[in-house]
């Protein structure tokens, strides 16, 4: 490929959601193939104490790498690393393998249009039909999305997102790292101001966490969330750092379908990094499976784009660069 390619290839990677907007991953360029790594200084230790959040990050970022370079007539073989202290999270070679489809190249197309949207979403049940079709995006991942649309489950759900949120809130270390990660402007990273979507109120149900800066006006009459949201739990079969890595591949497959078929989606984030509200998640689906994040999944308006890292400060010249990554 061209450098301008490449460099196409790479920007589109960086797409990829992430805790935050924090962006934690890094990439190894040579002629032979890219390695994709996670960024340890762009962990957040308090929110995602195992690394869990950032694995899903990199894993979607390994999606995007997989289509942009399908949409240049590359077909990938990934293989996903294991635990490893270096942090290589995937090596991309050239090979008779993930190579360009109809249905990839309209997930292609999705990936500039993604965001994650914290604005209300409409009072509009989602179809059982795009229900489907996100089920089978994880399912083509090996992964599973459960929708949780019982009123008893959705309640639980409720109470213990509220739960996890206050809990988090009373840490000074969580503040401190939210703070600092929140409510920016005129920077390549974080949740900037434009996309914080409106300021929590008492009677919200799913939508508590508040992206802007503290003390900013009450939202407008009028501007409330739906009140029952499509509630789904992207779940893997086991918990392994490669599973998680998979995991993030699957739910940038369902982010970008749901892109395709009009829909918006948000993070329910607090029911996964509160471990203990996690377990409950995961007894609630029976069990056997194991929640890697909640989506809340509606129809939106437009949201703006977040900002990126440049692609010149993700490319690593030398694997030393690196700290090492702590193990889980």
């Amino acid at each position: 490929m061209t450098a301008a390619q490449t460099n196409q290839v790479l920007e589109a990677a960086g797409r990829a959601p992430s805790l935050h907007n924090s962006q934690p991953w890094a990439f190894r360029l040579s002629p032979e193939r890219i390695e994709l790594y996670v960024d340890p200084m762009r962990m957040l230790p308090v929110s995602d104490p195992d690394g869990r959040e950032t694995r899903l990050a990199c894993g979607a970022a390994l999606f995007n790498l997989r289509l942009a370079l399908a949409r240049h007539g590359v077909s990938t073989i990934a293989t996903v690393s294991s635990e490893s202290a270096t942090g290589q999270v995937a090596v991309l070679e050239a090979g008779a393998g993930f190579g360009m489809t109809p249905d990839r190249a309209n997930l292609e197309r999705a990936i500039a249009h993604r965001r994650t949207n914290r604005q209300p979403f409409f009072d509009a049940e989602v179809p059982s039909g795009h229900r489907l079709t996100l089920s089978r995006a994880a399912e083509a991942e090996q992964t599973s999305l459960r929708m949780v649309t019982d009123p008893a489950s959705l309640a639980d759900l409720a109470r213990w997102s509220h739960e996890a949120h206050r809990a988090q809130q009373l840490d000074p270390a969580w503040a401190a790292e939210w703070t600092s990660w929140t409510g920016r402007d005129h920077t390549f990273d974080g949740v900037p101001v434009s996309a914080a979507g409106p300021a929590p109120a008492p009677q919200d149900v799913w939508t508590l966490r508040d992206f802007g800066r503290p003390g900013r006006d009450e939202r407008p009459a009028g501007r409330d969330f739906e009140e029952r949201p499509l509630v789904a739990v992207l779940c893997t079969y086991s918990d392994s750092w490669r599973a998680q890595i998979q995991a993030g591949q699957a739910m940038e497959r369902v982010l970008l379908q749901a892109t395709s078929l009009g829909l918006a989606a948000s993070f329910l984030s607090q029911l996964i990094e509160v471990e203990p509200v996690r377990n409950r998640v995961r007894d609630l689906l029976g069990g056997q499976v194991h929640p890697q994040a909640v989506l809340r999944i509606g129809f939106g308006g437009p949201v703006p784009n977040t900002p990126r890292r440049s692609v010149q400060d993700c490319v690593l010249q030398d694997l030393a660069l690196l700290d090492p990554v702590p193990l889980a």
